[in-house]
């Protein structure tokens, strides 16, 4: 990988701050854990009844187009509730079989319940939240002698069908009482609710009985009570909202989108998010391109995605993102071409073989085993036909 002097930098800070913050965990061996909780400003702290969520309906009264868009979204849609859920109540049964296990998720009026048998026990447990929308998968999670469980099993779109959850071993579980899935920790299901979920978390508690399924407006822009007060006086100076178009580049990809899709310092720090896995990991992948600089408007997260629609499929709507910043092959050939690129910034080499669909080659599709889906690895470079996976 080549590394920029800011690069560098960056890297230096977030080796730093993990030693600060992280190695204490690490001794303790839960390398695996969340991240401590750590307050932002799209994020508040305080009590529901003090936070000031008005919902998505008021937010629309001001900005009608970005609500409705992002509602469809599939970040819209991350997190659904059992009955709303379009998965689940167009499946009346699904099964799947594991050794000696059976197991089914069967439909029963607005609920769904998650079941596994050995042929003589049988446990079982209501879904109460499906995570994920379908693009790709949706994975369960129920609650069990008071405790949250994740889905061994996942729904998936592909296959139309029930597979094990990214991250399981591919074999029968060793005992019925591990058959349905794993207990997931206080920390991880903050953690899970507040990035697919909105109004869910105040500090370090979880408030399920406030939460609104999938990002919705205040996810990312915070309460809204106060900028609906400050609009409604015409107070433009200060309207009581936060931006995430204001931050810096890095901040914006790293913290703010990293916070959910997984940072460079989250996988840097951690050792079981690298590998294959990291190409899940859309903020890290952009990170690590070769020629990447942090601080580049460029090379942001929203420079080629409109977070209020879906990521665009064509590969051709991407390519005049490549040319803010690479050059034509004409200014090449054209003194006068080569001029003009470069007032407008253009300084990065041309590409020699083609002129579009430049995603198709240099940010390919890599299929992550059991996943039956082709992530997008966003580490942008010259990717080459049976070369090893760049962590």
């Amino acid at each position: 990988m080549k590394f920029t002097v800011r690069k560098i930098q960056t890297l230096a800070a977030l080796a730093f701050t993990f030693a600060c913050l992280c190695l204490p965990l690490l001794s303790r061996g839960q390398m695996s854990a969340p991240a401590p909780y750590n307050p932002t400003p799209w994020r508040t702290s305080k009590p529901f009844a003090e936070a000031g969520y008005v919902g998505r309906e008021a937010c629309a009264k001001c900005h009608e187009q970005e609500s409705a868009s992002q509602h469809a979204t599939a970040m819209g849609r991350a997190l659904e509730a059992v009955a709303d859920s379009r998965v689940l109540g167009s499946h009346t049964r699904m099964t799947f079989r594991a050794g000696p296990y059976l197991f089914q998720i069967v439909r029963q009026g607005a609920e769904s319940v998650y079941s596994v048998t050995d042929g003589t026990r049988t446990v079982s447990a209501p879904i109460l939240y499906a995570f994920g929308q379908g693009k790709a998968g949706q994975t369960y999670v129920f609650k069990l002698d008071g405790s949250f469980y994740e889905s061994r099993l996942s729904y998936y779109r592909e296959i139309d069908g029930l597979d094990y959850t990214i991250g399981y071993e591919r074999k029968a579980p060793p005992s019925l009482e591990e058959a349905l899935g794993r207990q997931i920790g206080a920390d991880e299901a903050r953690s899970c609710f507040q990035c697919h979920g909105t109004a869910a978390v105040s500090g370090r508690t979880l408030q399920l009985e406030h939460l609104v399924p999938g990002v919705s407006c205040e996810s990312c822009h915070g309460p809204g009570r106060e900028h609906v007060a400050a609009m409604q006086a015409h107070d433009l100076k200060d309207k009581h909202i936060f931006n995430p178009g204001n931050m810096s580049p890095d901040e914006l990809s790293q913290e703010f989108c990293g916070s959910c899709h997984r940072s460079a310092e989250q996988v840097i720090s951690n050792a079981l998010l690298q590998g294959l896995h990291s190409v899940r990991f859309q903020p890290y992948r952009l990170f690590t391109s070769r020629g990447h600089e942090p601080f580049d408007p460029r090379m942001s997260c929203t420079a080629c995605h409109n977070p209020h629609d879906n990521p665009r499929r064509e590969d051709a709507f991407y390519d005049s993102k490549c040319f803010a910043c690479h050059r034509s092959q004409a200014s090449l050939r054209s003194p006068q071409v080569a001029k003009a690129e470069a007032a407008d910034e253009r300084d990065a080499r041309p590409c020699p073989v083609a002129q579009k669909g430049c995603a198709s080659c240099h940010m390919p599709k890599i299929e992550l085993p059991g996943s039956h889906f082709k992530f997008t690895d966003h580490r942008i470079r010259i990717a080459r036909p049976g070369e090893p996976f760049p962590n």
